[in-house]
């Protein structure tokens, strides 16, 4: 099942409810000002603080 785009409207970060970037390659939604990386399985992005992962300086 693929990530709909669409949802790039309505989605935020749930820490900063800032906008979110989709990053077709690895699957997942990066809040830049957070540096955070959310993955997306399955076609269905997981919004959740505690599944994200941090991003290093060089990734954000």
């Amino acid at each position: 099942m693929a990530f709909d785009t669409k949802l790039m409207e309505i989605l935020a970060c749930p820490v900063c409810k800032g906008k979110l970037d989709y990053n077709k390659e690895q699957q997942q939604l990066i809040c830049k000002f957070d540096r955070l990386s959310y993955p997306i399985e399955k076609g269905i992005p997981v919004l959740l603080e505690s599944e994200a992962s941090r991003l290093s300086t060089e990734e954000s």
